[in-house]
């Protein structure tokens, strides 16, 4: 595990995470792995739509 990342707590309720579990066990990577995948693809579709994200200039 990559101890230098940053960490971020995530409430959400258990059946969602039930849920993720299926679908990161299915696709055989961990909860962590499947949240991050899911992540990166919201990050690409904003961007395909909105333009890159320059986070020296926040909107």
């Amino acid at each position: 595990m990559n101890d230098h990342l940053p960490r971020y707590t995530l409430r959400v309720p258990e059946e969602l995470l039930d849920k993720l579990g299926y679908i990161a066990e299915y696709e055989g990577r961990t909860k962590n792995r499947e949240l991050e995948q899911m992540i990166l693809k919201r990050i690409r579709e904003f961007e395909k739509e909105h333009g890159p994200i320059n986070l020296k200039h926040p909107c």
